[in-house]
């Protein structure tokens, strides 16, 4: 086919026989000099196909609270979100508590229900092309049969004073549902049953019995207004009460469509709103996977086999004061953990999609560790890449034996390769909060060589993009801009412009013939790259 030159920020590249040599593109740095390690090898063939690529990492994303939905820049950062990284579901806190105004009683202590700003919040959702799922709490203060609460916006976590107004108020609000947006579209939602029972000294004062007779008068209340909606639990910490919340169910003939549980990747503890204990990430290799499977697994071997297993929570930490959910090392391990579930679950929802998180109260640092794939001013984090690189992906995975990469195509004939490096990097007796809130260059980890055979001939407009260590990689940017407490407004747009998410390179490649195209590049610990190739 001849030389082709590809021109990229003054250097040129040589394209020869349909071997793409790219290590000058890749090398950003001094750390990529002296390539360590063997040649990782990633060989696909364009015609042989595994399957439909599983995109339960996309079905659903977190956010903390009903009452933040209600502000115009979380639904701006929503649909941004939406938009790039595809999301189908939001599942977030709150919904009953009395910041919403659902529930009030009168002087006779007759129910008073109120869904104005419920419907504000759902219907804004509903018009980006999302859908609620839909978790019932936490109680309405005069319906409470305590005074405990959590968190700085104060929800009620105590069990109800009359479990048949709790069982009235669920009926009410899913018929309301019904009413407003017909049978057809609640068909398709997701009604769980309160947060982290299981949390006794946080998300719930009552017992594990006394959490089954909650969800009881849930459930059957939901299924008295259609039998088709779905509705299920315990959305436990920890993959706690499994195999307990199927045994209930059955043993009592309560309706149960799905299992909710949550999983994150630390070492020890379930609640940590400030990040003042120091939390660790576990260096175990199947940390938050392993819980995945083995939840599964317990579906499996229940009564009930054929239930949906949803993880309505998981991240690397389960605190909103955790720079790891900051660092660039987040990307990769978001990636790593997704590949290795596969498809035991039916959505994996990353807490959350934004910084504008209140949990301890309004945060007024640019970044502070928050749970968010973008922070409160809307800078995406290297994580929020993780997520729109996926949703690049083709609806067809390809055949490939490489754990950490997925191959795939699209029904246009557009071919996509998603590959990183994962590295464990946090040193002994070291905690996350004094760790990943430093500068972390990136040591090498050799050579990739990527070989794609079978490509049909065409011109193919070729685009790559980079996540890792300075690039994408918005908090070093911004240790670099001396962190400050408050950015300026040329400061967000700095960081904003610096970390894009644009492709590193960009051209056209024209294969005459079908064939090859191979790329040798270096990476770096903790980097992640996206190579598509785009038929003309």
């Amino acid at each position: 086919m001849g030389r082709i030159f590809i021109k990229m920020k003054k250097k040129y590249l040589l394209l020869v026989l349909g071997s793409l040599l790219l290590s000058n593109v890749f090398a950003q740095n001094k750390d990529q000099k002296g390539h360590a390690g063997t040649e990782r090898i990633i060989q696909v063939d364009f015609n042989k196909e595994q399957g439909p690529l599983n995109t339960s990492f996309k079905a659903c994303v977190g956010a903390g609270r009903a009452n933040e939905g209600l502000r115009a820049d979380w639904q701006q950062q929503l649909a941004i979100a939406r938009k790039e990284c595809g999301f189908k579901y939001i599942r977030m806190h709150g919904l009953l508590t009395d910041d919403m105004a659902v529930y009030s009683e009168d002087r006779k202590g007759n129910p008073q229900y109120n869904y104005q700003y419920v419907d504000a919040l759902y219907d804004y959702i509903i018009s980006i092309g999302m859908k609620p799922f839909v978790e019932l709490g936490f109680m309405p203060g005069a319906l409470a049969s305590g005074n405990k609460t959590i968190f700085w916006w104060r929800g009620n976590v105590t069990p109800p004073k009359d479990y048949k107004k709790w069982a009235d108020l669920i009926r009410n609000l899913t018929q309301h549902f019904t009413e407003r947006y017909g049978a057809q579209e609640v068909k398709t939602w997701y009604f769980e049953v309160w947060n982290e029972p299981n949390l006794k000294d946080g998300f719930w004062t009552g017992s594990q019995a006394d959490y089954f007779k909650l969800y009881q008068y849930s459930a059957e209340a939901i299924k008295s207004v259609n039998q088709a909606y779905r509705v299920g639990g315990p959305a436990t910490a920890g993959a706690a009460w499994v195999p307990e919340m199927i045994d209930f169910c059955k043993n009592n003939s309560v309706p149960i469509d799905f299992i909710s549980t949550h999983a994150y990747g630390v070492k020890q503890g379930f609640l940590d709103e400030y990040g003042s204990s120091g939390t660790v990430l576990d260096k175990n290799e199947w940390s938050v996977s392993g819980d995945v499977l083995n939840s599964r697994k317990q579906i499996q071997n229940s009564a009930i086999p054929g239930l949906e297993l949803h993880y309505t929570e998981w991240s690397s930490s389960y605190t909103p004061a955790d720079p790891l959910h900051d660092s660039y090392h987040e990307a990769a391990y978001i990636l790593k953990k997704l590949k290795q579930v596969g498809s035991a679950a039916n959505s994996m929802s990353y807490w959350t999609f934004t910084d504008i998180f209140e949990e301890s109260g309004p945060r007024f640092t640019p970044f502070h560790g928050g749970f968010g794939l973008m922070n409160i001013e809307g800078i995406k984090k290297p994580a929020f890449f993780a997520y729109s690189f996926l949703n690049k992906l083709g609806e067809t995975e390809l055949a490939n034996s490489d754990s950490s990469s997925w191959a795939c195509k699209n029904n246009k004939g557009d071919i996509q390769v998603l590959l990183w490096n994962y590295t464990y990097t946090l040193p002994d007796s070291v905690n996350n909060q004094s760790y990943y809130i430093r500068d972390l260059p990136a040591k090498s980890k050799g050579d990739v060589k990527l070989t794609i055979s079978g490509i049909p001939k065409g011109r193919y407009r070729l685009e790559i993009y980079q996540v890792g260590y300075k690039i994408n990689d918005a908090y070093t940017t911004y240790l670099s801009f001396n962190k400050p407490n408050q950015l300026t407004e040329f400061q967000v747009d700095s960081l904003k412009k610096q970390n894009d998410g644009k492709p590193i390179l960009t051209d056209i490649i024209t294969m005459k013939t079908a064939g090859a195209f191979s790329t040798v590049n270096p990476i770096r610990e903790n980097d992640v790259f996206l190579i598509e190739l785009i038929k003309l």
